[in-house]
């Protein structure tokens, strides 16, 4: 009977998750050719690494990912500190930081268009008025790839405060009040007391930053379409021009079998670091 309640949900669970996969897998190890696919073993994978384009999208994904993942949990945590508590300002601004998480991808890449356009963009506009000198920042091959990193860390670093107020509210007023009884000031407290609490928090919302730095590309679309010079190019960019514009579906299961490969092994070591240092080793 169990197994009959289940099997609806298991049915799905096969046909959209695990058959894709080994679909992917199959044809990372094929050819597609006039007269039908044969088997070309690692070939596919030897022409990926041997294409500079990818080894330079799997280089802009690793600096984007480092850009974003970082920054947008420093500066959740910095917030959710902050509007940690009870009162209707609080709350206020809560809603205030949460509010470009409900904006789409989309939406936000067109909006920080006009901030970004040279010259008569609400940026360039600001700085000359400080009597700096603005830039082509979506059209320098050194400032793009930056410029999308800003935008990333202003849309999700208001989602992963949830995940963090969350966990400051779980950590108990025992362990607060004790470490005042010892002495401890706000930096002290912070150290041994909030953020040891908030390590199994910090591990998943890092598993999910690093997994849309992976999956989020609408915004390269939008402003860049991975130039200038490829350098917004991210690894979900690369896949879709091979599979969709280059009909080379073997290259493109073959950077699909290599960007979950190392998803999951950075997920994997993420979520061992977060329940401590015995797990991790």
């Amino acid at each position: 009977m169990p197994l009959a309640l289940l099997s609806p949900s298991l049915v799905f669970l096969a046909l959209f998750t695990y058959w894709p996969v080994v679909e992917v897998l199959w044809d990372a190890t094929h050819a597609v050719t006039r007269r039908g696919t044969r088997f070309v073993g690692l070939a596919n994978f030897e022409a990926l690494f041997s294409d500079p384009t990818f080894r330079r999208a799997l280089l802009n994904n690793g600096l984007y990912a480092l850009g974003t993942v970082v920054p947008s949990l420093v500066l959740a945590l910095a917030v959710a500190l902050a509007l940690n508590g009870a009162g209707r300002v609080r709350a206020l601004m809560r809603a205030v930081f949460f509010l470009p998480v409900m904006i789409p991808l989309v939406a936000a890449a067109a909006l920080f268009l006009f901030l970004f356009l040279p010259g008569i963009g609400l940026i360039d506009h600001h700085l000359a008025r400080l009597g700096f000198a603005g830039a082509n920042w979506l059209g320098d091959p050194d400032l793009a790839l930056a410029a999308i990193t800003v935008l990333t860390v202003w849309k999700n670093a208001g989602y992963y405060m949830l995940f963090i107020l969350a966990g400051l509210q779980a950590i108990p007023d025992e362990a607060r009040e004790a470490a005042l009884l010892d002495g401890a000031g706000p930096w002290q407290r912070l150290r041994y007391v909030t953020l040891p609490a908030l390590r199994p928090t910090f591990a998943f919302v890092g598993v999910i930053a690093l997994l849309n730095a992976v999956t989020q590309v609408d915004h390269v679309f939008v402003l860049t379409k991975g130039g200038p010079s490829d350098a917004t190019k991210l690894l979900l960019f690369y896949i879709y021009e091979q599979a969709a514009e280059r009909y080379d579906a073997g290259r493109a299961a073959a950077a699909t079998v290599v960007t979950l490969g190392l998803l999951a092994a950075l997920t994997a070591l993420s979520l061992a670091r977060g329940q401590g240092p015995e797990a991790a080793r």
